[in-house]
């Protein structure tokens, strides 16, 4: 078994790493809530929490699930020197590609390794190890690191060179965003014209602009005014935000790239850092 660090045991990575805690593999554990930390080692036995970064001089991997590029970079940068060559980093937070390329070169000097492996699911899928990971790098970085991303996810796909998972992601979360947004506004400007929303829904499933959002959101989430997914509306922002950047880094047009971004931009700023992003729904649709 693998000797794991795993930092970043927020609402995605609590339960991945409790996956590899019951698959066996030996953990050490660092999150900036103290409090998240040693809760997990309290409930998982053998778990180790980092006090200082001579903690993953053993680790053969070292996952991180972390908020942004900024955060991973100064991460990894500071637990760099104490890995032992041979080792392999593990990037599975929604990062910026292009970052993600630099970083895993300036490790590469080193011995190291980077892949990035984003997920797609949710927490439900976290929870349940069924998620989708989507990953970028060597492939034969990836086949060594394949077992243990098996414990997390179901559907993994190698989709190229180290930063494809990460443009991947951005991506897939764009049109995600996208069609949430098409969603939302069909509803409100169906609901106006008097048709029950409910079954604008209902139709829309039964017919050609059936998506996620119409089978997996719509009832669960927005009709309904739960809006606990579990999935921020911040992240969905810097995600399509690292899409539409792309675009423009490689000279590819993304109109509607840009116009998703500053309505989810302008949503997160006037709903909140705490708003779910199926409260997107009740920002479209407003005068």
């Amino acid at each position: 078994m693998s000797r794991i660090a795993f930092i970043g045991l927020g609402m995605m990575g609590q339960p991945m790493a409790h996956l590899l805690h019951a698959a066996g593999h030996p953990l050490v554990v660092k999150d900036a809530h103290l409090e998240a930390e040693a809760q997990f080692a309290a409930s998982h036995a053998g778990a180790v929490v980092a006090t200082d970064n001579a903690a993953y001089a053993g680790c053969d991997v070292v996952i991180t699930m972390l908020p942004n590029s900024d955060v991973v970079d100064a991460v990894v940068a500071d637990l760099a020197p104490h890995l032992r060559a041979g080792a392999c980093v593990v990037e599975m937070s929604s990062a910026d590609p292009i970052r993600t390329r630099a970083l895993a070169a300036s490790l590469r000097g080193t011995g190291i390794a980077l892949i990035d492996a984003p997920v797609s699911g949710g927490v439900k899928k976290a929870v349940n190890g069924t998620l989708a990971i989507m990953v970028g790098g060597d492939p034969e970085d990836f086949a060594r690191q394949r077992p243990v991303l098996e414990v997390m996810g179901k559907a993994i796909s190698y989709v190229g060179p180290v930063g494809a998972g990460h443009a991947l992601k951005a991506l897939n979360n764009y049109v995600s965003a996208a069609a949430l947004i098409a969603t939302a506004e069909a509803i409100h400007v169906g609901a106006a014209f008097g048709i029950d929303a409910a079954t604008i829904v209902d139709v829309i499933n039964a017919s050609t602009g059936k998506n996620n959002t119409t089978e997996n959101k719509a009832h669960q989430f927005m009709l309904n005014q739960a809006f606990n997914s579990g999935f921020s509306l911040a992240l969905q922002a810097k995600d399509v935000g690292i899409a539409a950047g792309l675009g423009r880094s490689l000279q590819v047009p993304m109109d509607l790239a840009q116009k998703v971004y500053a309505m989810t931009a302008d949503a997160n700023a006037a709903l909140g850092p705490r708003a779910d992003h199926t409260e997107l729904y009740r920002f479209v649709g407003k005068p």
